[in-house]
């Protein structure tokens, strides 16, 4: 895997129907904490940035690459927005961009991303199964407009569900009503395909009060009893104590 074969690519952004039901990606939502309309989700933007590391470096960075997500700034729905990437040893740092120059999301983007670590101490959260099909299965990019065909034609799971995942237990288990994704260490360890039921386990290792209430989980998914992902996640999970 060579970083400076990764391309910049540009999509226009949207909102998935079902990111609905945290109201910060509806305009009402969103206007209501301060911001002119809805915010895309995180995990969208993810799967943008996303693209052009797959576009180079294929299958083998979807079952043991890796990288951390670093949400800086919201991308609103229908922005513009460019995935520029720029090579940063063996590793590649994608940036999404929009009509401003600073970035609004970046990803540095690793071919390999390691083991899977133990899940740490902390507020254990209950663990549960989620098939990896629909809203999680090989068709969230495609929906969201990557248009990379991989996926659908593979039958494999987009990258973007692993912290597509990690919101769920965020939305089900921490947050309290709006909520916003801040940052992703994002790990795989194998290919996953659709329709494959996935054992998910979390734990809250820390909580603290800064521009919000912000909680940091780690998240371990497995199918057929081994890890398809290990994710760091971080979220203001409480927008009223900012």
């Amino acid at each position: 895997m060579i970083a400076s074969d990764v391309a910049a690519w540009t999509v226009a952004a949207r909102n998935l129907p079902h990111h609905a039901r945290n109201p910060i990606h509806t305009d009402a939502g969103a206007q209501a904490q301060g911001f002119p309309r809805a915010l895309v989700a995180g995990v969208t933007t993810y799967a943008y940035l996303t693209h052009p590391v797959v576009a180079a470096w294929g299958e083998s960075w979807l079952a043991d690459g890796g990288g951390e997500l670093r949400l800086r700034r919201p991308v609103f729905d229908m922005d513009v927005v460019t995935c520029r990437p720029t090579p940063d040893g063996d590793a590649v740092v994608v940036e999404a961009i929009t009509t401003e120059e600073e970035p609004r999301a970046t990803f540095r983007a690793v071919p390999v991303g390691g083991p899977a670590p133990a899940l740490r101490d902390g507020e254990v959260l209950r663990s549960r199964q989620i098939r990896l099909a629909d809203e999680y299965g090989s068709d969230y990019g495609w929906n969201a407009g990557d248009d990379l065909a991989l996926y659908r034609e593979r039958g494999i799971v987009h990258p973007a569900v692993w912290p597509a995942v990690a919101n769920t237990i965020v939305h089900a288990d921490v947050a309290r009503g709006s909520w916003i994704h801040m940052r992703s260490i994002i790990r795989h360890h194998a290919i996953a395909l659709a329709g494959s039921v996935a054992d998910v386990h979390a734990v809250v290792v820390r909580r603290e009060q800064r521009r919000g209430e912000r909680a940091v989980l780690d998240v371990r998914i497995e199918v057929d009893g081994r890890p398809v992902a290990t994710l760091e996640h971080e979220a203001i999970v409480d927008l009223s104590t900012a």
